[in-house]
């Protein structure tokens, strides 16, 4: 959750209320709420959604007072506060923040470049929710960067799935892409045509979401199914019973 001008004082959906909420979807693609053991600065507790197993919730809960254990989500408040929070955060060295991509700031040269594990910059502007959960219309007005603090964050930053550029800060990190990921990974519309190909040229979702459950795209991304389905559908393979497509002749 963002407090104080969420999604930044500049944006115009901001002046419409003071909580944002993040987008369910990176919670799930980065192990689900309950793989966090602690949000800091958590919506109020009228929230739609977890964000993790435990939540410190502004104003009746000071997070940056309060201990912090386990594995932490953090997204702070988009303001002055911000630098606070990631210096918290840098210290504590365990958990993933959701921030803006504004790398030149003195919260990244003090907290962010010297200490994170990783970087994901996300693949265009994200759209934050209201409090109710109904998904904001204007976007973030800024691109977003997870932080990764420490190798398990790392982790499951490579394996979240979601689109962006990954960077590496730490020489683990570094060395773990080298050994890893020298070969790039194949598009989701290779993989899935293979996968059809290896079935016998047509295949059910069923089976196609079998023979894909463990590749290297597919593990650790909860939403795998759906991209797949999302795929098929962007290449417009021909359906030729319920649930059953075919690859082009």
């Amino acid at each position: 959750m963002t407090l104080n001008k969420g999604m930044g004082g500049h944006h115009s959906a901001a002046a419409m209320t003071e909580t944002w909420l993040t987008p369910p979807g990176i919670i799930q693609a980065l192990g689900s709420s309950s793989s966090f053991d602690l949000d800091p600065c958590a919506a109020p507790k009228s929230r739609p959604w977890d964000t993790a197993r435990n939540h410190y919730t502004w104003p009746e809960q000071d997070g940056l007072r309060l201990p912090w254990e386990g594995r932490v989500w953090l997204n702070p408040p988009y303001g002055r506060a911000m630098t606070d929070w990631l210096k918290k955060m840098s210290r504590h060295n365990k958990g993933t923040a959701l921030i803006f991509a504004r790398t030149e700031t003195e919260a990244y040269h003090e907290f962010v470049w010297p200490y994170a594990s990783g970087l994901l910059f996300l693949r265009g502007r994200l759209h934050f929710h209201y409090p109710d959960g109904r998904r904001a219309e204007a976007n973030s007005g800024a691109p977003s960067v997870l932080v990764a603090y420490g190798e398990e964050d790392v982790e499951r930053l490579i394996q979240s799935g979601l689109e962006g550029a990954f960077v590496g800060l730490t020489r683990p990190v570094l060395l773990h892409m080298v050994l890893n990921f020298e070969q790039p990974m194949p598009h989701w519309r290779e993989v899935v045509c293979d996968a059809i190909k290896n079935l016998g040229g047509m295949a059910k979702l069923k089976d196609i979401y079998a023979a894909l459950e463990d590749h290297p795209k597919a593990k650790g991304n909860p939403h795998f199914r759906e991209k797949i389905r999302q795929t098929i559908g962007r290449l417009g393979l021909p359906r030729i019973d319920n649930g059953q497509y075919a690859l082009f002749a």
